[in-house]
């Protein structure tokens, strides 16, 4: 199986339910995809290093997930694109560990 790491940059105008629901809705997407998530981080509110849609601060997740579907990624990247609250993504495979 192959590991990747989604970084999720969230709108920090969205209220805590919401940042739930989206991170939930990634959840569901890797499953879908036939992927599993193994752990969320989350960052927290922090500052940006530049503006961003006239936002200083915004919210950062991290999802780490495996699968053996190689078009997942691709397809997270994807759904990520269009969905709503999400300001920045990045879809990284992860090294395996020995």
């Amino acid at each position: 199986m192959s590991k990747y790491e989604i970084a999720v940059v969230l709108s920090a105008k969205l209220e805590d339910e919401e940042r739930a629901q989206i991170i939930e809705k990634i959840k569901g997407l890797v499953e879908r995809y036939s992927g599993s998530v193994t752990d969320v981080k989350e960052w927290g509110k922090k500052k940006l290093a530049y503006e961003i849609q006239k936002m200083s601060e915004a919210f950062y997740y991290f999802v780490e997930f495996e699968t053996e579907n190689t078009d997942c990624p691709n397809e997270m990247e994807q759904q990520l694109r269009i969905m709503d609250g999400v300001i920045r993504y990045l879809v990284v495979a992860r090294e395996e560990e020995e």
